[in-house]
């Protein structure tokens, strides 16, 4: 019985260690990428990327430090939670004042609207234990790492201006005018709900269709 008891205390703290190794967040870790710069250049290499300051990092026999400034674009091949990421360096006034170069995920895009968002990590608040993450893609659904979890900002890009979504359904229609009907049967024939990333890009998506 001791014996049982050993092993299955070792495989136990086998796993947290695992799942500690592994809880980093995308921003933490290096990506195989392309970074484009206003000078038309382009660079490739492992990229590392800051939204709260802006920057973008890569890595080949040194590292080279980039802004928002610097950068009209750059991608990545995310292999966290798989697939190619694009983020464009677009002007906004991030604190209310002035304008300037800062950088946004593109979800998706059409002629009409794109959808665009910028991560940042949360402390969680949802009484989550302390044994690592929720194995669960936060690009779909919600996800929690020790004390932590990844959580995102999310805008529309429509005729030139952006505006930022407040994650209030009423918001939502009114960010996509004129089909509202459509979009809430599409959205409650495939359960999608209004504060979710992937959900989000779908009914985006789906609003650019009906444009056309």
């Amino acid at each position: 019985m001791k014996k049982t008891v050993l092993i299955l205390s070792f495989i136990f703290l086998s796993l947290v260690s695992v799942l500690a190794q592994n809880s980093q967040f995308p921003s933490q870790v290096w990506h195989k990428g392309n970074i484009y710069l206003t000078d038309g250049a382009s660079l490739s290499g492992l990229i590392k990327y800051d939204l709260e300051n802006n920057l973008v990092q890569l890595q080949t026999e040194t590292v080279e430090t980039f802004t928002a400034s610097n950068v009209s674009n750059f991608e990545i091949f995310d292999e966290i939670f798989g697939g190619i990421r694009r983020f464009y360096s677009l002007p906004y006034a991030l604190n209310g004042q002035y304008e300037t170069p800062t950088f946004f995920e593109v979800l998706t895009e059409g002629d009409e609207m794109a959808l665009l968002c910028r991560e940042y990590i949360a402390t969680d608040t949802r009484g989550m234990n302390n044994w690592g993450p929720v194995a669960m893609n936060p690009f779909w659904g919600p996800q929690a790492y020790t004390g932590y979890r990844l959580a995102f900002n999310y805008y529309f890009f429509k005729n030139g201006r952006m505006e930022r979504y407040s994650l209030k359904k009423k918001d939502l229609f009114a960010m996509l005018p004129g089909h509202d009907e459509e979009i809430d049967l599409f959205m409650r024939k495939n359960r999608l709900e209004h504060d979710k990333r992937g959900d989000l890009l779908r009914i985006t998506a789906y609003y650019n269709e009906l444009q056309n």
